[in-house]
């Protein structure tokens, strides 16, 4: 069995009990971590040098979609409203070719690659079978660990309070094709509406279906101006719905005695902070999860208007929580501090364990715990951002940026090494995404007077 040894490296373990180490070492068997700490004796291994490294578990994103990074940065000034009425009910999103999902998903697994987050939750709009098809072979060859959330189409026949249409005996078939083991490093997910999006039948109908496939149900709710109004987790909550197996994207007007219920029943919060201040979500749940009881997740959400990394997700988090308190504060008259209500450490579990945990991931990834996938990265401290590291955690959280990023491994198997992404044709890659890009634009028009180079 190959064996890894990365040696004398900060590392951040994000496990309690293990602790962070100022100068520590990592053995890799195979796909899996078997021992963290200093000076390893160890033989029969590639040695890797991590001296002048932050060692860490990769990122992961628990809500993003995929596709869109074919028509990534289209959105630069889109509210909610204005994506919603572009990219759905038969707008640009439905004018995707099977192939151009197949590159969409591929440059987006790579892009997140590239950036330190190896496993991601793919929330997908299907079109048809071969749409599916292509979606999970993008996925697959990008070498990313990820979760397929398998969804309906954008179409308004779907996505309408009245809907009863599901997509339930296409889900059944992809599960039972593709991933028939949840051991493997693709699994799946099921990507429904909701309770706000179809009718009340139809998302328990498909809340059920995702029990039955074991997989993690994953939707938008409880966010603009419906969110507070609708309740949906209390009504999810006296059906007796609740479990640690759902996710919900947003979650912005939710109130807090619904996070409680999510707290003490299961589920998951997965904020996008970004996104959401700058659409019109609502403001981010992070501090309202938190003062309730739940560790939020965090994600990327939409390319179409930011970019596809979790470096900035965390800064978004921690200053946004941070102005809203201090806010509260300077309207009392009262000066924010000494200590501010969130750290750093705490959004680092945010883009590593709470997401592992929304994803039902948290035995396989998240931390650098021995028996653990050893998915994991490695980030310069001799870049002119990075030092002198005073922080480590800090240094990851508000300094460091992608190109800090040196090394990046997926099941013990290098993705990217010495800041070089391995064994991809970028020409190729760069070719196909144009190609995708054109024909969807082709077919639907140039919105908003793009440049489209």
């Amino acid at each position: 069995m190959e064996r890894k040894l990365f040696k004398n490296g900060i590392v951040l373990t994000m496990d309690e009990k293990l602790g962070d180490f100022k100068k520590a070492d990592v053995l890799v068997e195979g796909s899996k971590i078997v021992e963290v700490g200093p000076s390893i004796a160890a033989e029969d291994c590639e040695v890797i040098d991590a001296e002048g490294m932050i060692v860490m578990p990769g990122l992961v994103d628990s809500h993003r979609h995929a596709w869109e990074s074919v028509i990534r940065n289209v959105g630069a000034d889109w509210s909610l409203q204005k994506y919603l009425g572009s990219i759905y009910y038969g707008n640009i999103g439905s004018k995707r070719r099977p192939e151009d999902d197949y590159i969409g998903n591929l440059l987006g697994s790579l892009e997140a690659l590239e950036s330190g987050v190896t496993t991601m939750l793919d929330w997908s709009m299907v079109i048809s079978r071969d749409h599916t098809e292509e979606m999970i072979r993008g996925l697959k060859e990008s070498g990313i660990r990820g979760v397929f959330a398998h969804g309906c189409p954008g179409d308004g026949e779907y996505w309408d309070r009245g809907s009863t249409l599901d997509c339930i005996d296409e889900s059944k078939y992809i599960k039972q094709k593709y991933f028939s083991s949840n051991d493997q490093l693709l699994t799946m997910g099921l990507a429904i509406r909701g309770p706000e999006f179809c009718s009340w039948e139809t998302a328990v109908k498909e809340i059920q279906t995702a029990r039955e496939l074991n997989s993690v149900c994953t939707m938008h709710l409880g966010f603009g101006t419906w969110g507070k109004v609708d309740r949906s987790i209390e009504k999810l909550n006296k059906a007796g719905l609740l479990g640690k197996d759902l996710n919900f994207a947003h979650a912005t007007g939710v109130s807090p005695e619904e996070i409680k219920m999510l707290a003490e029943q299961g589920g998951s919060v997965s904020v996008t902070p970004e996104i959401e201040m700058m659409m019109g979500h609502g403001y981010p749940a992070t501090g309202l999860c938190l003062e309730n009881g739940l560790m939020p997740a965090l994600g990327v959400d939409v390319v179409t208007s930011t970019g596809g990394d979790m470096f900035a997700q965390m800064k978004f988090t921690l200053q946004a929580e941070r102005s809203r308190i201090n806010e509260q504060l300077l309207a009392e008259d009262v000066m924010p501090g000494p200590p501010l209500n969130l750290h750093a450490k705490e959004v680092l579990k945010m883009a590593t364990m709470a997401d592992a945990e929304a994803l039902l991931l948290d035995d396989k990834v998240g931390s650098l715990t021995p028996g653990k996938e050893a998915d994991i990265i490695m980030l310069r401290t001799t870049d002119l951002n990075m030092f002198p590291v005073n922080d480590p955690i800090g240094a990851v959280v508000q300094c460091a940026h992608t190109g800090n990023v040196d090394s990046v491994f997926v099941g013990g198997k290098a993705v990217k090494r010495h800041g070089q992404m391995l064994h991809i044709d970028k020409k190729r890659i760069h070719t196909l995404a144009v190609e995708a890009r054109n024909s969807i634009f082709e077919a639907y028009g140039n919105p908003d007077e793009l440049w489209l180079v």
